[in-house]
């Protein structure tokens, strides 16, 4: 559907680069940017969180849905929402994945390791967003032994 019982997530925020203290010892903390945006991711992910937290071997597919550019003409914002003109400047897409991989841990798997597979790919829209998909690989990792 149009997502309308979802929570709408603000523009994808990169991670930034951690900051970092020497007060009162030396510690790395986010950006606020960053911070916020994670307690977003979390606060979304809370609402589906399993029974129990995952502790296999996980797929997880971040598609990022990057702000059209204004300068767009009606041709490429076409081309854009068709998926077919993709972003190719910074950040990286692995940039955008880092915060909402942070955000889920301990609330849908035990550990980032577990995610052995990660597809980031970068789009344009008008609807600014992340979409998480997360699957189990259990039964493939069964299988081998």
């Amino acid at each position: 559907g149009a997502g309308g019982d979802r929570p709408r997530l603000p523009d994808p925020v990169p991670q930034g680069r951690p900051k970092f203290t020497t007060k009162p010892f030396v510690r790395a903390y986010d950006p606020p940017e960053s911070a916020a945006y994670k307690k977003l991711v979390a606060r979304y992910a809370m609402q589906h969180k399993p029974a129990v937290l995952l502790d296999g071997p996980l797929e997880v597919k971040i598609l990022i849905f990057k702000p059209m550019l204004k300068n767009f003409s009606k041709k490429k914002s076409k081309l854009a929402e068709a998926m077919l003109l993709r972003p190719i400047t910074k950040p990286d897409s692995d940039n955008y994945a880092k915060g909402p991989l942070d955000a889920c841990k301990g609330i849908i798997w035990k550990d980032d390791g577990q995610v052995v597979d990660l597809i980031a790919r970068k789009f344009y829209s008008e609807n600014p967003r992340i979409e998480m998909t997360i699957r189990t690989l259990e039964e493939q990792q069964m299988e081998l032994f």
